[in-house]
């Protein structure tokens, strides 16, 4: 999506009406945290567990207003309005901490969560209620409906929990608030990008930005796109002339297969492959696990290291090593595509990929007569 500068000053006074329709004093954030408390740059703190949260009012906040003035247009005195609109919350801060590093991974755990009946069952209801858009996606952009339709499945059971978190709280929380954690800083440079990309796309198609609900992190709508991927990725699939990744799933199928394509995924190419790897010599082969999400390496790579796939991989592909560890079981591991890690890029997790993948296949299994 553009942005029309002819109509920057309008959409500014838009913004400055919907901050005007509540009342502009600062929100309070019940049984705030003094380490929450702390993190707020520029304002003095006074009872930790019960506090005014004007955003408005904090440096950063001020800075990042300037900047959506100065590079988009924005009408500061309305930022202000909506920042003081938004509200710190807690309960975002403790789900966007990573889980203790000494917890166990568990792959039969996360796949039992995911591929299970009630998923299945709604997943075949979905395929059968929108057969028509999802063959046209596949045909258009060349990603099979199992995949599309385990995405919206692991995603928010299609469409059934997409999230109650207003948008602009969490990305605020997150950009400005973010926990103590090693990544603080490059976290809060990312979610501080998603909160101006709400802000432009809430400004393009003329809405209220704190109408949006989503995930504790921000993300939106059937296939959970981030405010940015949303900018970027979503397209107009039901052809209404708008996105709406809310309330049309014609515009999720063909929003995820877009994103797909976008991110490296292949017509035709197969997803993974069953692996082994020698138990007794570690050395040859653990560092082709180390090498990220990507399908950088030869059969012939992964034959001299003593790893071997079932099922005959095509010979001319590269692939890349996927582990899935399972608790106290023993770690399977498979060959990934191409297209294997393209999902990846939708959730940076080989648990989530794989998900996507089972699941699919078993609403497509439960639909074959």
């Amino acid at each position: 999506m553009k942005t029309h500068l002819s109509s920057l000053s309008v959409l500014g006074l838009c913004l400055f009406a919907i901050a005007l329709s509540l009342p502009a004093h600062a929100q309070t954030a019940k049984a705030v945290k003094k380490s929450a408390v702390h993190q707020k740059q520029g304002v003095t703190t006074g009872d930790a567990e019960e506090e005014f949260t004007n955003f408005g009012e904090w440096r950063a906040v001020a800075a990042f207003i300037d900047k959506m003035s100065e590079q988009h247009g924005f009408d500061r005195a309305a930022l202000h309005g909506v920042f003081a609109r938004a509200h710190f919350s807690e309960s975002v801060v403790k789900l966007i901490n990573p889980p203790p590093a000494t917890k166990t991974k568990n792959w039969t755990a996360y796949h039992e969560r995911f591929v299970e009946p009630v998923r299945i069952r709604a997943g075949v209801k979905f395929w059968n209620d929108h057969a028509q858009t999802l063959a046209r996606a596949e045909a258009e952009y060349g990603v099979p409906t199992e995949i599309i339709v385990g995405i919206l499945g692991v995603e928010t059971l299609y469409g059934r929990m997409s999230g109650k978190y207003r948008v602009m709280d969490a990305l605020t929380t997150l950009g400005f608030a973010y926990p103590e954690t090693p990544n603080r800083a490059a976290r809060m440079r990312y979610f501080e990008g998603e909160l101006e990309h709400v802000l432009l796309y809430a400004r393009e198609n003329n809405i209220d930005p704190f109408s949006l609900l989503g995930s504790f992190a921000g993300a939106i709508g059937w296939p959970q796109f981030m405010p940015g991927s949303i900018r970027n990725f979503a397209v107009d699939f039901d052809g209404d002339g708008k996105i709406d990744l809310r309330n049309s799933p014609q515009d999720a199928i063909g929003s995820i297969a877009n994103f797909l394509v976008r991110h490296g995924w292949r017509t035709g190419l197969p997803l993974v492959f069953p692996a082994s790897v020698p138990a007794d010599e570690p050395a040859r082969w653990q560092a082709f696990g180390q090498r990220g999400l990507v399908a950088d390496l030869t059969l012939n790579e992964f034959d001299l290291a003593g790893i071997s796939a079932a099922d005959m991989p095509p010979a001319d592909l590269r692939y890349g090593l996927v582990d899935l560890q399972d608790d106290t079981r023993p770690t399977r591991y498979w060959l990934g595509t191409e297209n294997f890690f393209a999902i990846t890029k939708y959730n940076r997790s080989y648990f989530y990929a794989m998900s996507v993948i089972k699941l699919g296949e078993a609403v497509k299994n439960r639909r074959t007569p």
